[in-house]
């Protein structure tokens, strides 16, 4: 099967690097090797088979079964269940195998394949399949294989998948019998099991498979006598008397380290209190500051991950605990503890679930049922006890703390606490620490376990987190939503901050704001409803090119029209006196409605810069830059020895097909790439795959090592060439059309991290510790359109002071204000600049920047896309009467009190 063919399957199930290595490396040991699927074959034609897959996989010693069986180590969170839908759709559709036993160690694991290959639901492994769209395969399960039987001569799905327990093959019941599935079938005539293994065409797929090396598992699975064995893990390994002993028969070796490095999973951080000694502390004191800790650690994390949501509009995640107790005693007293009121104010009171072999009946029922409902936003848990660790199965993406509260070795301590916690609830890294990190509070082993870590056989490198000592004020933190100042002065009381419903206050944190223009509910209804009607002539231009166009009497009336018609009616009243309702001057709401929103706002358009005519892309030819590429030849028995090693082997070894031309090795790598089309692009592909070969034989001199290095490192040339020739794609048009959608956007209201109990800081007051800025809030603003604003910088706080005496207004976007993204490689992030202030004259949009980052690529990036949105948008104010845009990028040794406004238009960007 070709590296095409391998990558539709990946790109349709949308695995990941690791789990479409795996994929390529199946489909090369079947093509090195066609014994492997021969279903009448001995133990002659099984070792042939071994002597064969030994030259293309050197870590293969042995297959440790009857029959071919490989091993793919991938660590915990890279999607095992997700590879094996890989599997069996290439195994299905390139060489028509039809009949799968997929193999689980335990019912919870068990129960999550049963779910996962279930059609509809959220995980099924199967969505983007198109052959398996209209006809999903057959599931048959330990629980229904009987009723199944019936019915094996008419099923219409094309592929049928077993999936078991180890336990309902291997385990013999009372009296010696043998198990329900080895027992005679009145419809098949013959036991289940007899039927499976007669198959000519059953692939076994072994998950969790450290699991079936015992005598009994074995035994069972050897006489299933599928054609072929795929095993996967997270631990290849067993554990003996002597120690760990590794499997023999691993092709592909992904581990922690490189999952981590890679970032697939979260990043363990062991956490301690800044100064703790343990050793003059009673072992009760330090398990409760642990814990309190620990709490800590959870509660700042669940107000990351509501920003981080609100910010990025995605869901929202609950974060829980994780505390490891030392028996059910201990778990019993831990539960009893945190739901005490004078654990954190009796806060985790219904939050805390213990999850061990003390409960039975109705309490393990409900037990169960929450621990299995511990991702859900709407379950109320929060903190999890349990005396072991939770086996492999139990798959969360939501565990962010642990506590170890039992004794055991540094090692194994972290690296079974950790399996449980590594998953991403977004899939992958989001750049933000919080939300990408596990934390194990390990206060009085931290010291052992970063030593433990640093050895040159850890599998993991864990960072270090330093709490300081909680202090007398409550230290926790809160997701804050800041809306415009124009929200207090039109609506019916002070909403300037959103904390949450489950948030306590901050304190000191209302601002001081101007009363509302209104005073009674009819007003406060009439200008919601001329708020609404204001919005919707966002994409009216023609009608309201920008919001002064509200204050003409034409447009007022307009929106009075619209209003009546939504107004409810007015109900005839039998007060009267200073009891009866105002009556409604509907023109003078509008009026100081229109008032405060031009006073209170910036126009900011929405620009879209539109090709016309006919539009052509492509690579522009160039010479590569090979300066940093001096590979060397490999020697194959070599690669992937070891699991530190085993990088290379991941990267270098692709196909060990021969290719006629050396430039081949590059091109069909390239052509792998979506944006590449090889009917377009083949006469600049080859030149540069010329180049490159010519690169390589001016320090190569063999003409074997030249191809040693092409075969084996095609993937890292053919990346790094993809990579430069990013950076020289065209797209043109015989025009472009510049389109102003909407003539002002609505203010979007931001979200910050903020800790309870710290003040909100007058932004005029010198800050003694610059480097903690990000964490405090300012305020006391007079020119700002919100009341609360946070800074990346004191020199942003300083800009501000001079925003405040020289700006008519000014505030700092959040996150989707303009919709300007810049070209940065390959990536096109979205830019939002530091600050937008209006003058008398103009419109600034303007960033500060350390002067040594002036000349770095994305500030200057930045600058280019910055520039370019205001020539636009000048354009347009040039056309409707309204104030041109300017770019400024300053430097941050510019920004000094002594500066009028009106100075840094020196720093003005121009479009290039």
């Amino acid at each position: 099967m070709s590296q095409r063919e391998v990558n539709a399957i990946a790109g349709r199930l949308s695995l990941r690097q690791p789990q479409s290595e795996s994929l390529a490396r199946l489909a090369r040991a079947i093509d090195a090797s066609p014994g492997m699927l021969q279903h009448d074959r001995d133990a002659a034609d099984v070792a042939a088979v071994l002597d064969t897959l030994k030259g293309q996989f050197p870590t293969l010693q042995d297959f440790e079964r009857e029959f071919p069986s490989l091993c793919f180590a991938l660590a915990t969170g890279v999607g095992k269940t997700r590879l094996m839908g890989a599997f069996i759709s290439y195994l299905f559709q390139a060489h028509g195998i039809k009949h799968f036993f997929v193999l689980a160690p335990n019912l919870t694991i068990y129960d999550k394949l049963t779910g996962d290959f279930t059609p509809n639901t959220p995980k099924y492994v199967f969505k983007g399949v198109a052959e398996f769209t209209s006809h999903p395969p057959e599931i048959i399960t330990g629980d229904n294989y009987e009723e199944r039987a019936q019915a094996l001569g008419d099923l219409l799905s094309p592929v049928t998948i077993n999936i078991f327990n180890i336990a309902k093959i291997a385990t013999e019941v009372r009296g010696g019998r043998a198990p329900r599935i080895k027992r005679l079938s009145e419809y098949i005539g013959q036991s289940y099991f007899d039927y499976l293994a007669g198959l000519p065409d059953l692939v076994l797929l072994m998950d969790e498979s450290h699991r079936y090396r015992a005598t009994a598992g074995l035994r069972a699975i050897n006489e299933l006598k599928p054609l072929i064995g795929l095993e996967l893990t997270a631990t290849p390994f067993t554990e003996t008397t002597k120690g760990p002993v590794a499997f023999k028969n691993v092709v592909m070796d992904y581990p922690l380290a490189r999952a981590m490095e890679d970032g697939f999973v979260k990043e363990p951080a062991v956490v301690t209190q800044r100064n703790f000694d343990a050793r003059n502390m009673p072992p009760e004191e330090v398990e409760r500051v642990k814990l309190q800790d620990g709490v800590r650690m959870h509660e700042a994390t669940k107000v990351e991950l509501n920003t981080y949501a609100r910010m990025q509009g995605v869901k929202v995640v609950k974060p829980f605990m994780l505390v490891i107790a030392r028996d059910t005693t201990h778990a019993g007293a831990l539960l009893a503890s945190l739901q005490r009121d004078d654990f954190f104010g009796g806060r985790y009171r219904h939050k805390v679930i213990q999850v061990d072999s003390s409960k039975s009946g109705a309490e393990e029922e409900e037990m169960i049922r929450r621990l299995l409902a511990v991702e859900s936003v709407n379950e109320p848990t929060e903190i999890v006890i349990h005396v072991n660790m939770l086996k492999e199965g139990w798959d969360v993406t939501n565990l962010y703390t642990i506590v170890p509260l039992r004794a055991a070795n540094a090692r194994t301590l972290v690296e079974q606490s950790i399996g449980r916690g590594l998953r991403l609830p977004y899939g992958k890294r989001t750049g933000v620490d919080a939300v990408d990190r596990l934390n194990i509070i390990a206060h009085d082993r931290f010291q052992e376990i970063i030593d433990d870590a640093n050895r040159a056989d850890s599998s993991i490198r864990l960072k270090t987190l330093i709490l300081e000592a909680p202090g007398a004020v409550d230290e926790r933190s809160i997701s804050m939503t800041v809306k415009p100042n124009l929200v207090s002065l039109l609506g019916p009381a002070d909403e300037a901050l959103n904390t949450g419903t489950d948030s306590p206050a901050y304190a000191n944190a209302s601002p001081v704001t101007a009363a509302s223009v209104f005073s009674a509910p009819q007003e406060f209804e009439a200008c919601a409803l001329v708020m609404e009607a204001m919005g919707r002539y966002e994409t009216r231009t023609q009608d309201a090119p920008t919001r002064r166009a509200f204050l003409t009497p034409q447009l007022q009336a307009q929106i009075a029209d619209e209003v009546k018609e939504r107004l409810p009616p007015v109900q005839a009243s039998l007060l009267s006196g200073a009891d009866a309702p105002l009556e409604l001057d509907l023109a003078d709401v509008i009026r100081r409605t229109v008032d405060v929103v031009v006073r209170q706002t910036i126009d900011i358009p929405r620009i879209a810069v539109v090709p016309k005519g006919v539009v052509t892309s492509g690579f522009k030819p160039f010479t590569l830059d090979v300066a940093g590429l001096h590979l060397q030849p490999k020697d194959r028995s070599l690669v992937g020895q070891t699991l530190r090693t085993h990088a290379q082997f991941t990267l270098s070894a692709q196909s060990g097909r021969a290719e006629r031309r050396l430039e081949d090795y590059i091109v069909h790598a390239l052509i792998d790439f979506d944006d590449i089309d090889y009917t377009v692009h083949a006469s600049l592909l080859y030149d540069l795959a010329g180049q490159m070969v010519a690169h390589l034989r001016s320090y190569l001199s063999d003409e074997n090592d030249v191809r040693n290095v092409l075969d084996l490192d095609r993937l890292v040339i053919a990346k790094n060439i993809h990579a430069q020739m990013a950076e020289h794609f065209y797209e043109s048009a015989t025009e472009y059309a510049v389109e102003v959608r909407r003539g002002f956007t609505a203010l979007k209201e931001p979200t910050y991290t903020v800790a309870v109990g710290q003040p909100v800081r007058n932004y005029r007051e010198t800050v003694d510790e610059p480097g903690r800025i990000k964490q405090m809030v300012f305020g006391s603003f007079n020119k700002c359109l919100y009341p609360l604003q946070k800074f990346d910088s004191d020199t942003e706080r300083r800009f501000t002071v001079i925003l405040e005496r020289d700006a008519e207004k000014w505030f700092k976007p959040a996150k989707g204000q303009f919709q300007i993204f810049y070209k940065l490689g390959t990536e096109q992030p979205e830019y939002v600049p530091d600050f937008v202030a209006e003058t008398p004259q103009y419109v600034l949009m303007v960033e500060t920047k350390a002067r040594n980052e002036l000349q770095a690529a994305d500030v200057l990036a930045k600058a280019q896309a910055g520039a370019l949105w205001c020539h636009h948008a000048s354009t347009h104010a040039h056309s409707v009467g309204a104030k041109p845009w300017k770019y400024l990028l300053i430097p941050h040794d510019q920004v000094t009190e002594d500066k009028r406004l009106t100075d840094f238009l020196g720093f003005a960007q121009r479009t290039k």
